[in-house]
């Protein structure tokens, strides 16, 4: 990673989970990168979602692209309990996510979101949190209807300002 990424935290699931937590953040960067690899416990298509200072309030939207080398989709989720960036299925595959101006009380809060999945598609997304702003101190990944794999691992990064 670029000198100015720096590592927060890791995580790597011995057992597989349907949740990863990242809590007690620090405010003392401009954004936040969160690098996921990781698969689904069983084989199907899961939603992984994103939840932020525990909020399950209807303040979540997103919109996301896709394509699998055949078709391409888009597809927008308004007023949710939480944000569906992308899907995961048994094979590992690795998503991005950058969450901007992550420590700012001020303003809502954005997250871009790129992936891929070699058996299943590549992916887009963009996230917005709608609450009363404040800073995001807490993430919460997850698997809707399903768990992490054993070995799946999760990197918070900040990035540190120029």
């Amino acid at each position: 990673m670029p000198t100015t990424y720096e590592p927060i935290a890791t995580t790597t699931l011995g057992s597989a989970q349907s949740s990863v937590t990242f809590s007690s953040i620090s405010g003392s960067y401009t954004d936040l990168v969160l690098v996921v690899a990781a698969a689904s416990n069983s084989a199907g298509t899961y939603s992984v979602t994103l939840r932020f200072n525990s909020d399950s309030g209807s303040n979540y939207s997103d919109t996301r692209i896709t394509g699998n080398g055949t078709a391409a989709a888009s597809n927008r989720d308004s007023s949710q309990t939480e944000m569906y960036p992308v899907n995961i299925t048994n094979t590992f595959g690795t998503v991005i996510h950058q969450i901007m101006n992550y420590s700012n009380a001020t303003t809502n809060k954005t997250v871009l979101s790129r992936g891929i999945s070699a058996d299943y598609q590549v992916w887009a997304n963009v996230g917005l949190w709608r609450k009363t702003p404040e800073a995001i101190t807490t993430i919460l990944l997850s698997v809707a209807g399903n768990s992490f794999a054993s070995g799946s691992t999760f990197t918070l990064y900040g990035i540190k300002a120029a």
